[in-house]
C-alpha cells in the first residue's frame, strides 16, 4: 500500500466512523449552539404557553373545584355569565354531590389488530396506550412493544387551557377488533353544557396509517397541543456493557420533515425546534419509526425532552417526550399517526421523505441528501437483487462487494501506476535534494526536468492517488451505512456460525474483552485483523517511496485500528470488509506480477532518464 493509499484509507475509515457516530451519538456542542440560536423562539414559546393556560371564552374552560368535588372540563363556555353559572353549579355540587354527580365512567381499553400492528386505545384521554408492530418479531416470534411507557402512552390532547389527558371518554366498541374492512373507533366526551369532543381513530386492514380526527361539536377553540409522553422503545436487544462505538448502530432520534428537508436530532436535555412548516414529526429507533403526519404543512411549534432509560449494563440511548402545538383551523384537528418499519422501498413509496430517516446526507457535503441517498438506494437494490437470485444475504453481500470493487478497480490501477512511477524516481529526487539543498530555484528546475524527461505528472500523487480514493469514498460509505442499517438483514443468517448479519457474530458469551467486546467473543473481527495485516503488508511492500520505519508502523497500526472499529460491528459489515481485503490482496499480487518483467529502473516501460542539470 503506497503512502497516498494509506492516508486515503485512514481518512475513509475515520470519516466513516465520524459520520456514522455523529448521527447517532449525543452532540453536546451542537445542542448548545442550537439552543442558543433558538433562545428567542423559546421565550416566544413560553409566552404562547402562558396565554394558552388561561381559560378562553371560545375554548375549553376549566371551572373552579373544591377538595370534595372536581368538575370535568366544560367545552366552550360562551361568555363570562356562562363561566359564572359553571362556578355556581360547582359550589352547589358541594351540598348535593351524591345526588347531582354524573355516573362515573370506568376506565377501559379497545385493542385493534391490523395486518401491520396491534394498537391499544384507552378511554382515559382518548389516547394511544400501546403499539405492537408485527414486522419485527424476535427469535421466539413475539412482537415488540413500541411505546416506552404505556401508562403515559401517546397523543394526549390539550385544547386551549384544558388538559384532557385524565378525562374519561365514552366509547362504544368491543374490547378487541380484528380489522377486515375500514374500521373507526370513537371516543366521546360531553361537558355540562352539552358540547362534545369526539376523538376518532380510523384503521385499514393493511395500511401503516391511523387516521386520527378530533371533532369539536357546539364549541370552538383557538389552539391545541398534542403530547407524546410515553416515548419510543427500542425493538432490538442492545449489547450489554460499554464498548468502542457499540451504541453507534442503535438510534434514538426526534425526526421531522420541514420545508422539504428531513431532519434527525439527538440531544440529552430539552429542545425547542425552529418554527417551520412541518409535514410530519415523530421519533425513530433502529428499525422502526412513528410519526404524526399532517395533511398539509403546518407552522407548528415542536418541543422535545430527553428521557433517560439507561441502566447499569444496558447503554440504551434513551427516548424522548414530544409535544406539537398549533392553531386550530376550523372545527377539527386531523392527522395520520404513522407506524413505519424502516423497509426502504415501503417508506419511499409513501412520498414523504421517510427513506431519509434511514440514510441522511451531511451538511458537510453539498447535495448529499440527494446523491448520497441515491447511491445507498442503488446499493440496497443491488443487494436485494442478488438475494432474489440466491436467497442468502451473506452470499449477496459477497457478490455486491465484488461488483463494487470491480467498478473501483480502474481507479486503483491508475493510482498504483502513478505512485509506482514516482517511487522509481526517488533515488534521483534524493540526489537532487542533496545537490541543490542550498539553491531552491535550481532544485525545482532539476525536479521538473526529471519529471518531464520521464513523462511523470508531478501532480500524479493527487490526481492519480487521492482523487480516485475520493471518487470511491461515497460508494464505500454508502455500502457501510446500508449494511449497518438495512432492516432486510435483521435476523438473517449467512453461513456457518453467522446467524444474524445485523448483529456481531458472538460465538462465546462466557468470555469478553472490556470496552472492546463486552457482549462476548466474536470471530469475524479477528479474521478482519489477519486479512488487514496481510493486505497492508502486501500493498505497502511495493511502495519504495515510503520510509521503512513508517511502513512497519502502519502494518501494525492499520489492523489494530480496524479491530477497534469492527469489534462490535454488525457481522454483515465485517463480512464485507473481509471480502474487500481479500480482493485487495489478490489484486495487488496480480498487478505486481504483471509488472514483474519491468526493471525497477523503468517508468512507463522506458529506462529512467536522469535530469541533465544534475550531471
Amino acid at each position: 500500500m503506497n503512502k497516498n493509499t494509506l492516508i486515503g484509507s485512514i481518512l475513509i475509515g475515520a470519516i466513516m466512523i465520524w459520520w456514522f457516530m455523529t448521527t447517532s451519538a449525543n452532540n453536546e456542542a451542537a445542542e448548545k449552539a442550537k439552543l442558543a440560536k433558538q433562545a428567542a423562539a423559546k421565550e416566544a414559546a413560553a409566552q404562547v404557553a402562558d396565554s394558552a393556560e388561561a381559560p378562553s371564552a371560545s375554548g375549553l374552560v376549566l371551572p373552579g373545584s373544591t377538595a370534595e368535588v372536581k368538575a370535568a372540563p366544560v367545552l366552550g363556555a360562551a361568555n363570562a355569565a356562562a363561566d359564572s353559572v359553571v362556578k355556581d353549579s360547582t359550589v352547589a355540587a358541594n351540598d348535593s354531590a351524591a345526588a347531582e354527580a354524573p355516573k362515573p365512567i370506568a376506565q377501559r381499553t379497545v385493542t385493534v389488530e391490523t395486518d401491520k400492528f396491534i394498537m391499544t386505545l384507552s378511554n382515559k384521554g382518548g389516547k394511544v396506550q400501546s403499539v405492537i408492530v408485527k414486522a419485527l418479531p424476535d427469535s421466539a416470534n413475539h412482537f415488540p412493544e413500541l411505546i416506552q411507557d404505556t401508562t403515559l402512552g401517546a397523543l394526549d390532547l390539550k385544547l386551549g387551557g384544558a388538559d384532557l389527558s385524565d378525562v374519561m371518554f365514552n366509547v362504544d366498541a368491543p374490547e378487541w377488533i380484528n380489522v377486515e374492512n375500514d374500521t373507526t373507533v370513537q371516543f366521546v366526551f360531553t361537558d355540562a353544557n352539552g358540547n362534545q369532543l369526539v376523538r376518532s381513530y380510523g384503521f385499514t386492514k393493511a395500511g401503516v396509517a391511523v387516521r386520527q380526527v378530533n371533532k369539536f361539536k357546539g364549541f370552538r377553540v383557538e389552539n391545541y397541543e398534542l403530547s407524546w409522553k410515553g416515548g419510543m422503545r427500542e425493538t432490538e436487544i442492545i449489547p450489554k456493557g460499554k464498548s468502542f462505538g457499540g451504541t453507534s448502530y442503535f438510534f434514538s432520534e426526534v425526526i421531522f420533515k420541514n420545508n422539504e428537508i428531513t431532519e434527525r436530532e439527538t440531544f440529552s436535555d430539552a429542545m425547542t425546534f425552529d418554527n417551520a412548516n412541518y409535514y410530519w414529526v415523530g421519533m425513530r429507533r433502529k428499525y422502526v419509526a412513528m410519526s404524526v403526519q399532517f395533511d398539509s404543512p403546518v407552522p407548528a411549534q415542536v418541543k422535545a425532552k430527553h428521557i433517560n432509560t439507561a441502566t447499569e449494563g444496558n447503554p440504551d440511548p434513551g427516548t424522548y417526550s414530544l409535544s406539537i402545538a398549533d392553531a386550530v383551523r376550523g372545527d377539527s384537528v386531523a392527522y395520520n399517526f404513522m407506524v413505519l418499519p424502516l423497509e426502504w422501498s415501503e417508506v419511499e413509496s409513501l412520498g414523504q421523505g421517510y427513506e431519509k430517516i434511514i440514510v441522511t446526507g451531511s451538511k458537510w457535503f453539498p447535495g448529499s441528501s440527494v446523491w448520497f441517498v441515491w447511491i445507498c438506494a442503488m446499493l440496497l437494490k443491488l443487494l436485494k437483487f442478488f438475494y432474489s437470485i440466491i436467497p442468502n444475504y451473506g452470499v449477496a453481500i459477497i457478490l455486491v462487494t465484488f461488483i463494487v470493487r470491480g467498478i473501483t478497480t480502474p481507479f486503483t490501477i491508475k493510482q498504483l501506476k502513478s505512485t509506482s512511477a514516482m517511487s522509481k524516481l526517488k533515488p534521483q529526487l534524493d540526489e537532487i535534494n542533496v545537490k541543490y539543498r542550498s539553491d531552491p530555484q535550481k532544485k525545482q528546475a532539476a525536479v521538473m526536468e526529471l519529471y518531464a524527461k520521464n513523462g511523470v505528472n508531478p501532480l500524479a500523487s493527487c490526481t492519480g492517488g487521492c482523487l480516485p480514493m475520493i471518487i470511491q469514498m461515497p460508494i464505500f460509505m454508502g455500502l457501510f451505512f446500508v449494511l449497518g442499517r438495512a432492516v432486510e438483514l435483521r435476523g438473517m443468517p449467512a453461513f456457518l456460525w453467522i446467524t444474524d448479519l445485523s448483529r456481531s457474530d458472538v460465538i462465546f458469551h462466557g468470555f469478553s474483552i472490556p470496552f472492546i467486546m463486552p457482549d462476548g467473543l466474536a470471530l469475524l473481527p479477528w479474521i478482519m485483523v489477519v486479512t488487514t495485516y496481510f493486505q497492508t503488508k502486501v500493498t505497502m511492500s511495493g511502495n519504495g517511496a515510503m520510509d521503512p520505519a513508517q511502513q512497519k508502523m502502519m502494518v501494525w497500526m492499520m489492523p489494530a485500528m480496524m479491530f477497534l472499529f469492527s469489534a462490535v460491528m454488525p457481522s454483515g459489515l465485517v463480512l464485507y470488509w473481509i471480502v474487500s481485503n481479500f480482493w485487495s490482496i489478490i489484486q495487488y499480487k496480480i498487478i505486481r506480477r504483471d509488472n514483474g518483467n519491468n526493471s525497477p529502473k523503468t517508468v512507463n516501460g522506458k529506462k529512467v532518464v536522469d535530469a541533465e542539470i544534475v550531471k
